[in-house]
């Protein structure tokens, strides 16, 4: 079940985070260490002030989330990947958003980068970002409004 995140679910979210967040990073030519979410507090208040979404069966196992028309976040625990939650997540997400979508994701993370390209996102540009004050490179990508 999909529903609004509150503040009893800020546990969950911060162990989702630990234990998924390097695997964005894999494919990277350098090791990264984790920055835990309640360290990082520029990715800490952007998620703060978006709308953010929890995917519960008996527990919180993922949670997604949107700013305006951007897909800010969309995590799924490590033990229950592969059983469609994201997919539910950001089809919930794209379900939010009236137009255009944005999101960014890591330029090396091609699985994720085929997961969005079915659901109508292209990559419109690369940036350079950090994660841990080391460098990654990123690939904005955007979903028409059309495409929806």
């Amino acid at each position: 079940m999909i529903r609004k995140y509150n503040k009893n679910d800020y546990s969950s979210v911060l162990d989702i985070y630990a234990r998924s967040k390097l695997d964005e990073l894999r494919f990277e030519s350098r090791n990264f260490n984790l920055l835990p979410l309640d360290k990082d507090q520029k990715r800490l208040a952007q998620l703060m002030e978006s709308d953010i979404y929890v995917y519960e069966n008996s527990e919180v196992v993922g949670y997604g989330a949107r700013y305006k028309n951007e897909i800010r976040a969309l995590f799924v625990h490590p033990s229950v990947r592969g059983q469609g939650i994201g997919k539910e997540l950001l089809e919930h997400l794209l379900g939010e958003i009236n137009g255009e979508v944005r999101l960014q994701v890591a330029k090396t993370n091609d699985p994720v980068k085929n997961l969005y390209r079915k659901y109508g996102f292209v990559v419109t540009g690369e940036l350079e970002t950090t994660y841990s004050g080391v460098p990654v490179l990123a690939n904005q990508m955007v979903r028409p409004s059309s495409a929806g």
